[in-house]
């Protein structure tokens, strides 16, 4: 981004410093992995729960889906910190060891509720009888008769509605109708 090495420690500690309660949700999933993969036992990290079975990492999303890492182990990362690798694919398409953190693992964890919520409402626009032809990331694309007299805002309706397991979550969604798809 054309910065200097120097410059960018005051950026990140200045944006930590202004989400504190990320930076925590970090640590408290760092500390409930670590301890998971030591102690071979089941943590319970509010919504989250994290075990070990078979040799493979597990945390247990809201929506009762899991996360899967395999061969879950500790070990040293390049500043002398505790590191956390699994087995998995690597980049040249062979299967090795891979390193995560805290941020990658809270990452995945949002990532993955994310399409469970998506994955919810694309059922419920279904079910209500509507066509979704394609989605993209957060958006579903509805192939609908012009005539059908179903509007974007029922659409939109359908897609703020969370299932059980995310009830009081705020949600919001935003649609717009067009002839040919387009990205919004």
């Amino acid at each position: 981004m054309g910065l200097a090495e120097h410059e960018l420690k005051p950026i990140v500690d200045t944006w930590r410093g202004a989400n504190p309660n990320i930076v925590q949700l970090w640590a408290d999933v760092e500390q409930a992995v670590l301890d998971t993969i030591t102690t071979r036992r089941g943590v319970r990290l509010r919504i989250l729960g994290f075990s070990v079975e078979s040799d493979i990492l597990f945390i247990a999303l809201p929506s009762g889906r899991r996360l899967a890492y395999v061969q879950p182990r500790l070990g040293e990362n390049r500043w002398d910190g505790t590191s956390i690798t699994y087995s998995s694919l690597t980049t040249g398409r062979k299967w090795g060891r891979l390193e995560t953190y805290a941020g990658k693992l809270v990452e995945n964890i949002v990532q993955a509720v994310a399409r469970d919520l998506l994955v919810h409402t694309m059922r419920l626009v279904e079910g209500a009888g509507h066509q979704i032809v394609m989605h993209v990331h957060d958006e579903i694309v509805i192939d609908e008769p012009q005539d059908s007299g179903f509007t974007v805002a029922e659409a939109c309706r359908l897609m703020v509605t969370p299932p059980d397991w995310a009830n009081g979550l705020p949600l919001d969604a935003d649609g717009y109708e067009c002839a040919y798809y387009r990205k919004g």
